[in-house]
Order: C-alpha cells, then structure tokens, then sequence
C-alpha cells in the first residue's frame, strides 16, 4: 500500500499523497509510543499531568520533525557522498565482515579486544 503511495506522489507531485505514505510507514513506529504515553496520561490523578504528558510527547515528536526539517540539505550531502562512494563502501564493510569471520573462526579475536583496551587506555577510558 504505501510503495503505491509513494510512487502515485513521486508522480503528481503531491505533498498530500507523500504525507499519506509518510504515515503509513510511520504508525507502527509511534502508535505504541503513543499508546503507553495515552495509558499513562489517563491513569494520572488530573487532566492537567495527563495533559502535561501529552503535550511534552508531542513536542518531542514535533522537534524531531523540525530538526530533521532543518537538517535536510546537509542530510542530503550526505547521502550524495554516501551515493557517490556506495561501491567502495561496500566492498570496504564486506572485507571487514569477512576479517572478523575469520578472527572468530580461528578463536583470534581476542586481537581485538586487547587492540580496543589499548585505544581507550590512551584516552583515558581503558581497564587498567
């Protein structure tokens, strides 16, 4: 259903058939939040905590949207690089997948573990 959305919106332009994609995809994600947070909001002794609860998870759904809102062009040079580097990125996280298979297959990685205490020692962070 929403791919369809997508696509018919992509098409006309439409912002109304973008949003309608938009929440399609989204409810999963913020019906249950909003479930627990309407639970919670109707087992408070007033309207005024219940209220208050409401109102601070809808600011925090509406900053999100307003920081991504302001964050969209640099987002988008972003992924522009990601776009550009898509390949060598690809072949760089699978050489990596393939070197850590092999350090758990022949019982190496504690390699790594010794290598990251070392790091975060430097920085003040490691176990010794």
């Amino acid at each position: 259903m929403a791919p369809g959305l997508l696509t018919g919106a992509r098409k006309r332009g439409s912002s109304v058939l973008l949003g309608a994609a938009f929440a399609v995809c989204a409810a999963p994600c913020i019906g249950t939040v909003l479930a627990s947070i309407l639970v919670l909001a109707g087992d408070t002794g007033t309207v005024i905590r219940g209220g208050v609860l409401l109102a601070a998870y809808s600011a925090g759904l509406g900053l999100a949207f307003l920081l991504a809102a302001v964050a969209f062009t640099q987002a988008m040079g972003a992924f522009r690089w990601l776009r550009d580097h898509y390949r060598v990125i690809q072949v760089g996280g699978g050489l990596i997948l393939v070197a850590l298979g092999l350090l758990l297959f022949f019982h190496r990685d504690w390699w790594l573990r010794i290598a990251l205490d070392e790091v975060l020692t430097k920085i003040g962070l490691g176990t010794i």
